[in-house]
């Protein structure tokens, strides 16, 4: 497994020998891991990165745990998160909850447990009722359909998971389908969230979850010098790729 096709996780604590663990531990379980010690330097982080998950402790010096996942939500953030609190009462789990986490951890905790988790939340699968056939707006590609109001992206009757930011990003190419779009426009779509070689690393992780061969796409498609345009089943055309 590459670098862009491992989950890239953001580990917030300001326990300097818990961080470490889990930034090892997790490594070792196939997942990209980044740290921060605080709130604010994991503001920092996620304005230069994007990440599949946050992992976020409860109690930490200045802005605690519930009050950034709070904030992040109420701001639009949609990556998920797990909150780690070294106290166990129903109601700070449900604070936790209330505040927009997918998931809570009460310390001590087994690691191995952190990535079953974390793997649970990243891959749930689609249940018996979300159906490819009952979408009401989407766009078709290959064996891919792309619900653009629920944001699920389906091969077949396959769910295949994206993250936040893949979400996003298709959801710019399937909206303005046959369209050649630069990465200055792309940008200004997401809100500013990406920018420049982000936006690249972004369009190669999204083909390797598109492309039968991502190295010669056949769907998402480079205009060289251009930017990128989504070819579907209606906006096809006979062009070289």
């Amino acid at each position: 497994m590459t670098p862009l096709e491992k989950p890239h996780i953001l580990v917030i604590d300001d326990d300097n020998r818990l961080r470490e663990l889990l930034s090892r531990f997790l490594t070792e379980q196939g997942f990209l891991v980044t740290t921060a010690s605080s709130a604010e330097e994991a503001r920092i982080r996620l304005k230069g990165m994007q990440f599949d998950m946050l992992v976020v402790d409860v109690m930490m010096p200045g802005e605690t745990g519930l009050d950034l996942v709070r904030d992040l939500k109420s701001s639009g953030e949609t990556t998920p998160c797990l909150m780690l609190t070294a106290m166990g009462e129903p109601g700070q789990r449900l604070h936790g909850l209330e505040s927009g986490a997918d998931d809570y951890m009460t310390k001590p905790f087994e690691p191995l447990e952190l990535a079953l988790r974390l793997r649970n939340i990243l891959g749930r699968k689609v249940t018996p009722t979300e159906d490819v056939e009952q979408t009401h707006s989407g766009v078709r590609f290959g064996p891919h359909q792309f619900d653009t109001g629920r944001q699920i992206l389906m091969t077949g009757r396959q769910r295949r998971h994206l993250t936040s930011s893949e979400k996003a990003l298709l959801l710019c190419f399937a909206e303005n389908a046959g369209t050649v779009l630069s990465r200055q426009e792309l940008s200004a779509m997401l809100g500013g969230k990406m920018e420049g070689r982000s936006i690249d690393v972004a369009v190669a992780r999204l083909r390797r979850k598109l492309e039968p061969n991502p190295g010669r796409p056949i769907y998402l498609i480079t205009a060289r010098g251009l930017g990128w345009v989504l070819e579907t089943d209606k906006s096809s055309r006979d062009e070289p790729r």
